[in-house]
């Protein structure tokens, strides 16, 4: 069943006429889409419909009350520069303006803000139906102030975290009067310290570079992008001076006469010289392996938790490698299609008033889903889902709604979708059980061991094993004292690595462990320093690494204003903004706090002004290594290192002589997998060797194209 009807459209209404029918309840929504479901639900799936311009105006007459529905299409009003001069700062003197006069871009919001201004002059009640967060308070907030000219206090608030008819409907008639306590002055206080910070430190950056006599370039940071930026650049500058060390494994492989064969360990993971790993397999050769000990146990595991938005955008990224913004942005198109319930929650709680049996039921009508929801509905069992610790006042965790799409899903929305509906299953679900068998041998004098793992009870992978995977490694049936046959010994030489470059989904679960940004604002952080150019595809191509100019920006901002880059101021004012939502503290003591660190910052700018104009240059003329390779084998004085393309994100190894001294050693790069160097040069050509992965097996070679050993293999065949 769809959630709404197709609507009776009027050609002879207008909106005169709407205002000549008499008195009505005028109600606001943040986006068209609800505006409908919203219509749908109020009038039974019948409303008419009419258009004034671009801009949809819906009314629902169910005979006791008179409904006029119109959307806001997001924010209309933003903050803005009372001033002209762009390059002017500090910039304090600021108002809220209606957007279309502050970007171009959003000049067809102009007709929407005509439209909801006339509606407003017969309303005699106004509902504000946006979403319930410091956004949706934040809008509502300023179209009562500035469009509808009513205090927010007497206009009724209705509150719902899904778009289903019954939930609307309920949702209607609970309807108070205010706009959620203090949550608009949380949200109107968020944008105006945002807006300040962004606008004073960008044009005091862009001024800076100025001074340097390169010419003008707008250069931005934020409140919230300074230790974002800093965590990535630190991340960077551990990879690229991290010196890599290598050790040795040791690994046996073994064989019970008839059974398959199994690989065994050495006890010891790292090996530090080769010539102690010889001195294992030369011990190892010739004898049998001894089974000498054998551990059985069991473990548990719990279903996972529900979904909150952080959770949702970790494990897309992890499962599709879906960016934060593009999760995000999926998750709310299916909230208005009303498949799922609001996505923008920091609750991993499944309240009781939610009916889950209903929602499970409702989801048998999808095809896909039928043997979950057979499985969970036998044997009437009860169905009290898995709880999380985090909660959210506002909405729970997020949910699929029962409802069947009415539209059929592209193919990025029906996984996420999926993804939603199959972890919602697995919180109704028995613990996975799982068996671990160690196994430990001696081979002459040396101990090794082996463990397998058997999957005894499926639990809730049942529902979610296609997102999941088992782990399941099986060993054959060994008693105490059996005898193997050691098929041979193997070395492997490995390098120690630095932690890995943060990659979107690594760095979103960064920023929700410091407590920078909050659920719906990670995303459009991580974007926005993509977008800017502080970041660029590492060697590996999903991770992000740090641009020169985003090194020479943190470097100068560092040493001459590091409080721009400090977690703790930026996690303390996030506090006092939060706590502002829920009554405790007011807006205007909070945006003074701010404002007297952001004085603070401009001043040691403005008085290093010359000092970072140069270091900004710097960056910005500097090429990119992402990793260095040793001694360049040609020239004798530059290093050899991996550069990656601006244009083509293309990724080769040049020599840092070049252009300078006109050194002209080059080497092509595999364009997929962690190049990682190894500490020695090739015995043939002097070149580095290097290792990476090829099909999941480890791989070194000379990057030398024109190397005597690849020229002698080449003659051979």
């Amino acid at each position: 069943m769809e959630l709404i009807q197709t609507p009776v459209k009027s050609a002879q209404s207008t909106l005169q006429d709407i205002l000549a029918g008499g008195k009505y309840s005028l109600v606001i929504c943040e986006k068209p889409i609800a505006a409908r479901k919203i219509a749908g639900a109020l009038a039974n799936g019948r409303f008419t419909s009419i258009r004034v311009g671009r801009v949809e105006v819906l009314q629902v007459d169910d005979g006791a009350k008179r409904y006029v529905i119109c959307s806001a299409s997001g924010h209309l009003y933003t903050i803005a520069d009372t001033g002209r001069n762009r390059k002017v700062y500090p910039v304090f003197d600021v108002a809220w303006r209606p957007k279309d006069e502050v970007d171009r871009k959003s000049i067809h919001l102009r007709g929407r803000i005509k439209v909801i201004e006339e509606l407003s002059t017969n309303a005699d009640e106004f509902i504000i139906a946006c979403d319930f967060d410091q956004e949706g308070e934040t809008i509502g907030y300023n179209i009562l102030n500035y469009a509808s000219k009513v205090d927010g206090d007497t206009a009724l608030r209705v509150k719902f975290s899904t778009l289903t008819r019954e939930e609307l409907r309920e949702a209607f008639k609970r309807a108070r009067p205010g706009l959620g306590g203090k949550m608009a002055e949380a949200g109107r206080t968020r944008h105006l310290v945002d807006f300040l910070y962004g606008i004073n430190l960008s044009r005091a950056l862009s001024q800076a570079f100025l001074s340097a006599k390169r010419g003008y370039r707008t250069l931005s940071i934020g409140r919230v992008q300074g230790p974002t930026l800093a965590f990535l650049v630190e991340r960077e500058i551990e990879v690229r001076t991290h010196v890599p060390t290598p050790y040795w494994k040791v690994s046996a492989v073994l064989q019970k006469p008839g059974e398959k064969e199994l690989i065994a360990n050495y006890e010891r993971s790292r090996i530090p010289k080769k010539l102690d790993a010889e001195e294992v397999i030369a011990g190892c050769k010739g004898q049998q392996a001894e089974v000498v000990n054998i551990t059985r146990s069991t473990s548990r595991q719990a279903p996972p938790t529900p979904f909150n938005l952080g959770d949702l955008q970790k494990e897309a990224y992890r499962v599709f490698r879906y960016n934060p913004s593009q999760t995000l942005y999926l998750a709310e198109h299916l909230y208005l299609d009303g498949l799922i319930s609001y996505p923008r929650t920091s609750s991993q709680k499944i309240p009781p008033s939610i009916n889950c049996k209903a929602i499970i039921v409702g989801l048998s009508r999808v095809y896909s889903f039928e043997d979950s929801v057979r499985d969970l509905l036998q044997d009437g069992r009860k169905l009290i889902p898995r709880q999380g610790w985090l909660d959210d006042p506002a909405h729970p965790a997020i949910y699929p709604t029962g409802e069947v799409p009415h539209r059929k899903l592209d193919m990025r929305s029906f996984k996420l979708y999926d993804l939603i509906v199959r972890r919602f299953f697995s919180l109704f679900a028995e613990d996975v059980l799982r068996e671990r068998l160690e196994v430990g041998f001696r081979i002459a004098k040396h101990k090794f061991g082996s463990f397998g793992t058997k999957l005894l009870e499926e639990g809730w992978l049942r529902h979610y094993k296609r997102y999941r995977s088992r782990g399941e490694t099986r060993i054959p049936e060994l008693a105490m004292g059996d005898f193997l046959q050691v098929k041979r010994v193997g070395l492997n030489e490995e390098l120690d690595h630095s932690a890995p470059r943060y990659n979107q989904g690594s760095l979103l679960e960064k920023l929700e462990s410091e407590g920078i940004g909050t659920k719906a604002t990670r995303a459009g952080i991580i974007k926005t320093i993509v977008d800017r150019g502080y970041t660029e595809p590492g060697s590996n191509r999903m991770t992000l690494g740090a641009t020169e100019i985003a090194v020479s920006l943190v470097d100068a901002l560092n040493y001459h204003a590091p409080i721009i880059l400090s977690p703790k101021m930026t996690k303390d004012l996030e506090e006092k903004l939060e706590n502002l939502g829920s009554g405790s503290t007011d807006g205007n003591s909070v945006a003074e706090q701010a404002m007297d660190h952001l004085v603070d910052i401009l001043h040691s700018i403005k008085n290093s002004e010359q000092e970072i104009g140069n270091l900004l240059t710097k960056g910005l003329t500097a090429r990119v290594p992402l990793e260095k390779l040793g001694r360049c084998p040609i020239c004798g004085h530059g290093e050899l290192v991996i550069l990656v393309s601006r244009n083509t994100k293309k990724r080769s190894v040049i020599c840092t002589n070049y252009p300078q001294a006109k050194c002209l050693a080059s080497a092509p790069l595999p364009q997929r997998g962690v190049i990682r160097p190894t500490a020695y040069p090739c015995e043939s050509c002097s070149w580095p060797i290097v290792g990476t992965r090829f099909k999941g097996h480890p791989w070194k070679f000379c990057i030398n194209p024109e190397c005597p050993k690849k020229r002698r293999r080449g003659s051979r065949s």
